[in-house]
């Protein structure tokens, strides 16, 4: 493989990254078709249930008056090889007549998992893998957690000041001069007043919001804690909203959840889910009808024998086919995720401000509970203007997906911890 081949790839991976967030829970593929030293095809996974990448970069040929037959094409993922919302794409290339493709990285689904590269090369088509790999399966890592292992890829995401408070406090009055351009607003509750100065409403800015609704778009459930519907009331939704929404989920071990909050109010629109212990919907069950009516649904966990209730939550949301998580909870969501070490991409969004004691929530007096580190790798900072976000994927992750290396004593170094009896991630 030459450095031009490497480049075609490069290429074919920016193409990959546009479909993010409209083809989930598929993957986003990018493809190239390149023929006498020229591109004569480009192509991506543009929305969910409609043309593979492969095809489009097929069809793109056509724009040129060029026929693909013996030229190379240069494939994120490898091609599909079986009948789904569309056509196999190894038949496509077959029919084509290439010569020659390159694959970035293997599909592990149980359709593929190497079977349409052995169906190219059973035609005659040369078919090299492994260039730019570890970039291919970073861009879809949730897609290659939850085809090879059936489990749900978990992002854990908040905004904090400085001194890592996740929301003003409501009960402060705030001097017209820190409120600077709006810049600093929190996630809390919606903005009082103090002698005639509303409190912000976002930690974040704007742009921020903006990259966080991205976020939502990528994932089939956002989960938040009782503490945030009782404090924030938030919809969940994702802004502009789109055909499937997103799952809503809330952790509710005692069924506090008010019944004229903005979920339940929209539950027959956009679908919510509420996770409660059995003894909460024993002792409330008028009020779980009364949630049951309102369209949502309540299910409660069984003894977990001194393990977390988010076992049972992740057991749950496989089985319901969801390949990505979002958390956006509270400092007790976010830190019974982080101790469980159930947490597979991290987005923080850190906002220029010390909120001192106008601030509550602080995100750094639940991390400290932690006994352990979690390492994050291929960590990227953005600026969204003054605000910035760390973003980085689960070390332990990583190499447990074969993304990066295994290193010795790694079993023992991923076990996690012996024992959490308590429900604290109910909020």
């Amino acid at each position: 493989m030459s450095e031009q081949d490497e480049k075609y790839m490069q290429m074919a991976l920016r193409l990959a990254k546009r479909g993010v967030g409209k083809v989930e829970p598929n993957p986003a593929v990018g493809c190239i078709i390149v023929k006498g030293n020229q591109i004569v095809g480009k192509g991506w996974h543009k929305k969910f249930g409609e043309a593979h990448a492969e095809i489009m970069a097929l069809e793109d040929c056509k724009t040129l008056s060029v026929t693909p037959q013996r030229a190379t094409m240069y494939v994120t993922l490898e091609p599909c090889c079986h009948q789904g919302k569309t056509a196999p794409c190894t038949q496509a290339i077959i029919e084509a007549g290439l010569a020659k493709v390159f694959v970035a990285t293997i599909d592990p689904s149980k359709h593929n998992n190497g079977k349409g590269i052995e169906q190219l090369r059973n035609a005659g088509i040369e078919v090299q893998t492994g260039i730019c790999e570890t970039e291919a399966k970073l861009l879809n890592a949730p897609f290659i957690k939850f085809a090879s292992t059936g489990k749900c890829w978990t992002v854990l995401k908040w905004a904090q000041s400085i001194d890592g408070k996740l929301a003003y406090d409501s009960s402060t009055a705030i001097p017209s001069t820190s409120l600077g351009t709006g810049l600093a607003v929190s996630s809390r509750a919606p903005s009082p007043c103090h002698e005639g100065v509303a409190v912000p409403r976002w930690i974040s800015n704007e742009l921020s919001r903006k990259d966080a609704q991205n976020l939502r778009r990528r994932v089939g459930a956002i989960l938040v804690g009782i503490n945030t519907i009782i404090s924030d009331d938030p919809l969940l939704t994702v802004r502009p909203s789109r055909a499937n929404m997103p799952l809503r989920i809330v952790l509710d071990s005692s069924l506090r959840i008010p019944l004229k909050c903005k979920l339940l109010r929209t539950a027959k629109k956009s679908p919510v889910l509420i996770i409660t212990s059995r003894q909460a919907l024993q002792t409330n069950s008028k009020t779980a009808d009364r949630i049951a009516k309102k369209g949502a649904e309540v299910i409660a966990y069984p003894d977990m024998q001194g393990r977390s209730n988010l076992y049972f939550l992740l057991d749950e949301l496989a089985r319901r086919g969801i390949a990505q998580l979002l958390v956006e909870g509270g400092p007790t969501v976010i830190a019974s995720f982080l101790k469980e070490r159930f947490v597979d991409e991290l987005n923080v969004y850190i906002c220029p401000k010390i909120l001192g004691a106008q601030g509550n929530a602080n995100i750094t007096e639940s991390l400290s509970e932690l006994s352990y580190e979690v390492s994050f790798r291929h960590v990227d900072i953005k600026r969204f203007g003054e605000d910035i976000c760390i973003t980085g994927f689960s070390e332990k992750t990583l190499r447990e997906l074969s993304i990066i290396e295994r290193t010795e004593n790694e079993e023992d170094r991923s076990s996690g911890p012996a024992d959490h009896t308590d429900d604290r991630a109910g909020g």
